[in-house]
Parts: C-alpha cells; structure tokens; sequence
C-alpha cells in the first residue's frame, strides 16, 4: 500500500545509536528507498543500515566544530530544519525529540511525527539541565534567554504535523497538555534477540546510557558511595567530568562499549539501576531480557514496562531511616503478575538506597525467565507490525481525501 509512496525521514541529528536511532533503523529497513534529513551526520556514528541511505543534513553541519558542540547551537536549530528541501516528497515520517517535527512539508504531503518527548530542556525539564553543576554559567543564561521563543516556535509548527505517533502513554499525555493534540501510542522497538540469561551473576550493579542531566546518574554514584557497592557505568555525555569526580573506589567508568559488551554486561548484573525518569526507556526492557531485574525510579515511561515489586504483600519495617529493611511475607493481597523490578517514588539518595535494599532482601522473587518472557511483548517484530499498519492507514485516509493536509 506504501510502495507508490516519496518517503523522507527527518531525524534530529546523527551523532551515535541510542533509543532514538534504533527507532530511525527500523523506519530504513520499512522503507528502503527513503532518504534521511537531519540536521547534522557525523559519519560512522550510526549503523551501516543508516550509514548506506542518503542523508542530507542541514546548514548545521558546516558550523565550526559541529561534531561536537552541537548542542551549542540551538538557537539556529528551527532555522536550519526549515531550510531542508522536501518538495518532492509526499510522505514524510519524522523521528523527533527536539526539532525534526518543525520540517516543512510540501502542501500536499502527509507528515506523521514519532515523537520521543517534547523538548524536555524547553518544557517539563528545564531545571534538570540548567541546575547548579550541569550548564556552565554562559550556556545557562543562553538556555534561559531562548526558551521562550523555542516553546512559542515548537507549539506554532504543530500545525505542520498531521499525527502524533507518541513512544509511551507519558509522551502522549505531555503532547496533550503542552501542544493540545492527541498522539496514538506505539511503544519503540527492542532487539530481544540480541540478549540472553546468563548461567550465572556477578557482584555488581550497573548503570548506562548518555550522561545527560535528567538521567540523575549523580543519584545512583552517591547511593552506591555511601553503601560502598559495587557499581559499573556504562556511557559518556555532557556531565561526564561531574559524574567522574564525584565517584568513590567502588564506582567504575567503561565509558561507551560495543552492543555486545553491553548486552553480555546487563545478563550478569545483579540489577539494572536507573534513576533518570525516562519517556520510555529501552534500557530496561533489555535488562529484562536479560532475565535482570530494574530498579528504577517510578515515574515515567518506566511504569508501562516494569512490573513493579508489590510492597503489601510485604510487612516492610526500616530498621534503620532510610536504609535497611525486614521484610515479613504477608498472606494478603497475592500479586497479580511476576515483579520484573523496585520503583523509588523520591529522587533522593535515601529513596534509592531503600529500593536497593527491598531489591536485595526480596531478590528470589525475581524469576529470569518470567522477566524475558515480559520483555519479549516489546519485541522489535511487533513495532514493525504496529508501525507500518498505522502509517499504511494515514496514507490511505490522506489519499482518499484527495493527498489534502489533514490537520
């Protein structure tokens, strides 16, 4: 049904394979002739199946040190997406968490926007990454001066969109309160094929992912400081020099490592920490396919993929405040379904060490092949289905109105 279809991907930008890219993947291999926008491409930072379309990028791309300070540039980021030329397209699908859903489309184009989050440093988030040790003081007041016009610019181009396509039920929800429309949900792809349970755990903890500010990784370093457990970190980003200096002996930096190592590092954890609230949130999934349990802070995307301990099943008395607890079985309230993890409903270090402990005085609880077989309903095959039916029936709907702008 989408083969007649010019299709155009806008992404935000090519600079690694995070959440966001692997998403990106999935849309090139469903649609193979498709060309790639974006507003910056740093070559072989992204995989081979992305690497080989053609992709063009913005005015971006020829700033001084693009590459690496980017992020530098975000004033000039609605300018420079609205200066890609789409006008042979009549499909277009952009993949956004910044700027990629203000591209303007040709008049009788169909645009669906996947949107990871509304821009979190604009909207819900800005305090996360301006506070006290994470933005210099110039790119602090920088942040300040433009948020503003970006959220003013942000709400004014959703008249460019014609769906909302959301990553969660929370991103939904903030696309209602913030941009006053309504997104159908469809949870992003996860490559379950690539992880497998272990035979046997090691003594650690671990943590990955970008150290960018709302991901409080600053939260799980000082926890694991102060109960002096082992704890590994997976990542680089913007807050890699904060996060570094302020780690103990047991805390211990790979920095970024090959998928592989990733997947073989998350079978043998005790459990995956995460602290950050997430629009969604792969990582745990995949740590559940690990048969892994998440210890993970209980907001967010989070909540639609883990299945949270049942703390009154427990009589849970804290021996200590905010430390250790005694947990008595109860006969009530029997649960439901296999916990695949603890939520802390607090980002403080205290909430996190409590959630450590109920993790590790309850930890037969947590079966690794019910685990798996959990994260295998978010499985990479089930979002092509999902996806492609979905934008298969817009592009009909858009054809039968006459190839006429929806929105």
């Amino acid at each position: 049904m989408l083969t007649e279809a010019r299709v155009a991907l806008i992404h935000d930008w090519l600079t690694g394979m995070r959440g966001g890219e692997r998403c990106l993947e999935t849309l090139c291999e469903l649609f193979p002739g498709a060309d790639i926008f974006t507003l910056l491409h740093v070559k072989g930072s992204v995989s081979k199946t992305i690497e080989e379309r053609r992709i063009r990028t913005s005015a971006i791309q020829s700033l001084p040190f693009a590459a690496g300070c980017y992020r530098y540039y975000l004033p000039l980021f609605p300018w420079a997406i609205e200066r890609l030329t789409l006008d042979r397209y009549d499909l277009i699908l952009s993949s956004s968490h910044c700027v990629a859903k203000g591209v303007k489309p040709p008049p009788d184009a169909l645009h669906i926007a996947y949107l990871y989050t509304p821009m979190r440093y604009i909207w819900d988030m800005q305090d996360a990454y301006i506070g006290s040790g994470r933005m210099g003081p110039v790119s602090r007041l920088m942040l300040r001066a433009i948020a503003e016009r970006l959220r003013r610019w942000d709400i004014g181009v959703n008249t460019r969109v014609d769906h909302f396509v959301a990553i969660s039920q929370h991103v939904a929800d903030r696309i209602r309160r913030h941009y006053g429309r309504e997104a159908a949900v469809i949870y992003p792809p996860v490559e379950t094929t690539r992880f497998h349970i272990a035979e046997r755990t090691d003594d650690y903890y671990l943590v990955a992912g970008a150290f960018a500010p709302y991901k409080r990784i600053d939260l799980a370093i000082e926890a694991f400081n102060r109960l002096g457990r082992r704890l590994v970190i997976v990542g680089e980003g913007q807050e890699s020099r904060r996060l570094r200096h302020m780690a103990g002996p047991t805390i211990e930096f790979l920095g970024w490592r090959p998928d592989s190592e990733v997947a073989d590092l998350l079978s043998r954890c005790h459990a995956l920490v995460f602290p950050g609230e997430e629009d969604f949130g792969i990582l745990p999934v995949e740590a559940m396919a690990c048969g892994r349990p998440v210890i993970a802070y209980g907001k967010g995307g989070v909540t639609e993929t883990v299945i949270p301990l049942d703390r009154s099943m427990f009589d849970v008395q804290c021996s200590e405040p905010h430390h250790t607890f005694s947990l008595q079985p109860s006969a009530f309230n029997p649960e439901p379904r296999p916990p695949t993890g603890v939520f802390f409903d607090e980002q403080t270090v205290e909430a996190l060490i409590q959630a450590i402990d109920l993790f590790e005085q309850s930890a037969d609880r947590f079966d690794p092949e019910a685990l798996r077989t959990h994260a295998l309903t978010f499985d990479r095959s089930i979002f092509e289905k999902r996806i492609a039916n979905y934008i298969g029936e817009r592009f009909e709907e858009w054809k039968r109105a006459g190839r006429r702008r929806l929105c």
